[in-house]
């Protein structure tokens, strides 16, 4: 059996709740999401047992990206409030024993940045050096890269006859982490928020930090000419030694809690990045995430249970002990979750129910996406005009431009879209779901009336007060050290459509069983079984016990029929 980890750090065992400020709380009545909201909230997150807070960006941008293009990481977008009222936030959250972590984008800043603009002023001069700046070579662009928004990666400067790069969209301009005294300026940065008090950061796209250099040019994949970044990034060698640099210079200091957004990971490297010394606390486990996509919406395969299943095994077994994931069925950049895992002639309460518990209990630091407690859906728009998401219309447009009419467009965004999990929360059954007294910066869900935290708070049966059930659970002094150290084994993983695994810790064991599909089907409980800590459907092991007809006496395992979607968590002896 493999050991527990020894060396413990204070943020192993908690609970954190993605917060995407925007779409979270109105505070002050503008329609808007803001830091206010935030604080009005803080008591409800505390209730819940949530332990850490991410809050995607708050920082001083245009909103090109929602945020993710800053145009000055020392100040609070006027939207949301102040630093002030920031400071406020990590004071109250500090009363309640809540950590606060923000998003830290440091790939690229805001085209309004005064960097960026010093560097188009003066493309040869110091700042210019701050981003990627080249000319044309034989007419040719430096390389054919797509940028993730669509389009090459390089745009021109006004006139010159440079180009600079971004990977994501035009206003959001790569930083060249090449040059030292960029990353000075970022460490200073980074110190002068933990001063202030917060806990730790989100990284965002943290990989694309190191380029393959020189430039060139990889097999066009559509008819554009152009290829996929992520053929570069496959290549890139090296991104480890800044991102070591930048743990010495900053989080090392301060005990942080860093997560990383990673992908192209490979196995050999887990321990880097987030073993005892790795170069991260935790990096978010995208397996999930990944199952059945492919480059265009077009092509995604639809997610099967046995899909999910296989990819959360399989990220649990490349980490094993090696350190912790972050486990997650959505977030910002991603549909619902439901709506994703959970066919839709099954979505119902007990499946949403059987979907959280599959998740939560692996090995890992559990993070929940604001209204995934309360089992928020994807959201329809009537037009793609209604969509606000700068990546969605680029998707739509691929998808027109290969021959999909604008209905099947429609359709695909209304599955994949990022915007789905950025509508506000549903808070109420009443006026804009109880998000704002102004007008809504984006519609609510049409499905609020039925979907919302008032009508679930009271009900026992709510997918709110499972995931309540299974904070506490995950908390319970008897349990937390299994759940939080413990080993994870999977249990009858050939057996179609049951997600199944033990927790495991010197003499105690726990068993999480989930029958992900609506039809019945029989599995085995091995050995003395103790007890049912969680379950979905109000079954006792008593009852359990007599419909397989059994003394509850008996020493060997015992064969049960799981009704569909019903989900056990059971301790056993």
């Amino acid at each position: 059996m493999e050991e527990i980890v020894t060396k413990k750090k204070w943020w192993m065992g908690k609970v954190a709740y993605q917060i995407w400020p925007k779409s979270f709380a109105d505070g002050n009545g503008d329609g808007i999401g803001d830091l206010y909201g935030i604080i009005d909230k803080l008591d409800y997150l505390k209730q819940l047992g949530v332990d850490i807070i991410w809050i995607s960006p708050l920082y001083r941008s245009p909103l090109v990206d929602q945020g993710y293009d800053i145009s000055d990481y020392y100040d609070i977008n006027p939207l949301f409030g102040d630093l002030d009222t920031m400071d406020r936030l990590i004071a109250e959250a500090k009363k309640r024993n809540i950590y606060i972590v923000m998003d830290l984008v440091v790939n690229h800043c805001s085209d309004e940045h005064e960097w960026f603009k010093k560097a188009m002023a003066d493309p040869d001069g110091e700042y210019g050096r701050y981003f990627y700046i080249a000319e044309k070579k034989d007419g040719k662009l430096p390389c054919n890269w797509r940028s993730y928004f669509g389009g090459s990666v390089w745009e021109p400067i006004p006139g010159t006859d440079k180009y600079y790069l971004h990977s994501f969209h035009k206003k959001q301009p790569d930083l060249n982490w090449e040059n030292p005294k960029l990353r000075k300026e970022i460490y200073k940065m980074i110190n002068w928020w933990l001063d202030r008090g917060i806990a730790g950061f989100r990284l965002d796209a943290i990989i694309n930090i190191k380029k393959k250099l020189p430039f060139k040019d990889y097999e066009p994949d559509r008819d554009d000419g152009l290829a996929n970044i992520g053929k570069m990034l496959e290549e890139a060698e090296g991104v480890g030694e800044y991102l070591e640099e930048m743990k010495h210079e900053t989080f090392e200091k301060y005990d942080a809690f860093t997560v990383g957004e990673v992908f192209n990971d490979k196995e050999s490297e887990i321990a880097e990045y987030i073993g005892e010394n790795g170069h991260f606390s935790s990096k978010f486990d995208f397996g999930p995430e990944l199952c059945g996509k492919k480059a265009d919406w077009m092509d995604h395969e639809k997610v099967t249970a046995e899909m999910y299943k296989e990819a959360i095994f399989e990220s649990q077994a490349r980490t094993g002990s090696i350190g912790f994931l972050s486990n997650i069925i959505e977030n910002h950049d991603e549909p619902r979750g439901v709506s994703r895992f959970i066919p839709a002639e099954d979505l119902c309460d007990t499946s949403k129910k059987a979907l959280a518990c599959a998740y939560f209990f692996l090995r890992g630091i559990p993070f929940i996406y604001q209204g995934q407690e309360i089992g928020m859906e994807n959201c329809r728009f009537d037009s793609i005009d209604e969509y606000d998401d700068i990546s969605t219309k680029e998707e739509y447009r691929v998808c027109l431009e290969m021959g999909c009419d604008e209905k099947k467009a429609l359709e695909l965004a209304y599955t994949f879209s990022r915007d789905n999990a950025r509508t506000p929360v549903q808070w109420t059954g009443g006026s804009n779901a109880g998000f704002t007294t102004g007008t809504l910066w984006m519609k609510v869900n049409p499905d609020y009336k039925r979907i919302n935290l008032e009508s679930q708070r009271d009900n026992k049966d709510s997918v709110y007060n499972f995931y309540k059930k299974m904070i506490s659970i995950y908390k319970e002094p008897k349990y937390h050290e299994i759940l939080t150290f413990g080993e994870f084994i999977p249990y009858k993983r050939n057996q179609k459509n049951l997600i199944s695994y033990f927790r495991q810790a010197e003499n105690k064991k726990i068993l999480v069983m989930v029958n992900f599909q609506k039809r019945p089907q029989c599995v085995e409980i091995p050995g003395m079984t103790g007890q049912i800590i969680l379950d979905n459907t109000d079954r006792s092991m008593t009852d359990i016990i007599k419909a397989a007809g059994i003394d509850e006496n008996r020493k060997n395992g015992i064969n049960i029929e799981l009704t569909g979607y019903e989900a056990l968590v059971i301790e056993l002896i």
